[in-house]
């Protein structure tokens, strides 16, 4: 049976103990026992947790006010951008030293750089130029960011684009620059009765000179699980691309339309299952990138996706 207590005594019950623990805190002052310290809680700088940020997340600020969107991300704990701004020699419109000391300033390091990708891909004329390019920025990898679709019609072209990518990736390693390569989920879909992925890249790409910046979110969006693309290839993922999704759906193998990008550790991929896998993938640094912003608000998502990854994730 429940009972139901007046206002007078709630008061009074409350008061005494109050009146009680005014009391012990006086005795104790009195007979000089100090009362026990409380322990400081130490945040980790997110910085030492050495996570980067593709900064095609924010390409629209980053269009608009490149020296303030780059502050934000350095504010956020991001210890490494990867850019994807590179035309006519310059990034983001800035000369390579320029952009190098932009982002230095802010206690960043630039690890790496999605390429401009032109109608016919990567040609060696200009892999010597981007080599060049690459070097003045000081950039541990270059990656080939897509495959344009003219590309993905046969098995042959597919095989053709793979030889060029060894002879860009000895050119880079000239440079002292990885090459590497970033998937999506089309690589997946079945042609001529070979799946890319694994028939062409991993078979054809000399591991030495190409390595695979893994897109968590594509992979699984293809139907792959990332563990045991992981275990099959073991040393060849240098990178990671944290990127997580709203929904769980049926493999498919296009990017048109595709829009449940999520921030880290706010979707539905188990990132501490496939990260338990990262020294056998080979993995040097983890980079979040998101598309879209389902709000709008790309800032607030990647200031989500490190605070779950410092906070949830890789504690």
């Amino acid at each position: 049976m429940k009972t139901k207590h007046s206002r007078r005594e709630f008061l009074r019950v409350t008061s005494a103990g109050v009146l009680g623990a005014v009391a012990l805190s006086q005795y104790s002052c009195k007979s000089g026992v100090k009362p026990a310290p409380v322990a400081a809680v130490t945040v980790p700088d997110p910085k030492t947790f050495g996570i980067g940020l593709q900064l095609y997340t924010i390409r629209d600020a980053m269009g608009t006010d490149t020296p303030g969107s780059l502050k934000k991300v350095s504010d956020c704990g991001y210890k490494y951008v990867e850019l994807a701004g590179y035309a006519n020699g310059k990034f983001y419109g800035y000369e390579p030293s320029d952009f190098r000391k932009m982002v230095n300033d802010l206690g960043m390091e630039i690890l790496s750089s999605h390429t401009q990708v032109e109608a016919q891909g990567i040609t060696l004329e200009n892999a010597k130029i981007m080599a060049e390019d690459h070097a003045k920025l000081g950039v541990k990898y270059c990656m080939q960011p897509w495959v344009v679709e003219e590309a993905r019609k046969s098995v042959a072209s597919f095989q053709k684009m793979v030889a060029d990518w060894n002879k860009v990736g000895a050119i880079m390693k000239e440079s002292g620059i990885q090459f590497g390569y970033h998937n999506h989920n089309f690589e997946f879909a079945t042609l001529e009765g070979k799946v890319p992925f694994y028939d062409i890249f991993m078979a054809e790409l000399d591991k030495d000179l190409v390595t695979m910046e893994l897109d968590l979110f594509w992979l699984t969006k293809a139907g792959q699980n990332p563990v045991e693309v992981i275990n099959k290839y073991p040393g060849r993922f240098q990178v990671f691309h944290m990127k997580d999704m709203f929904t769980n759906e049926a493999p498919f193998f296009t990017t048109t339309g595709v829009s449940d990008f999520a921030p880290v550790g706010a979707g539905v991929i188990n990132f501490k299952e496939i990260l338990a896998a990262k020294d056998i993938a080979g993995m040097k640094y983890m980079i979040v990138e998101q598309d879209k912003s389902r709000e709008g608000k790309p800032f607030d998502d990647i200031q989500t996706s490190i605070t779950n990854l410092t906070t949830k994730i890789l504690v």
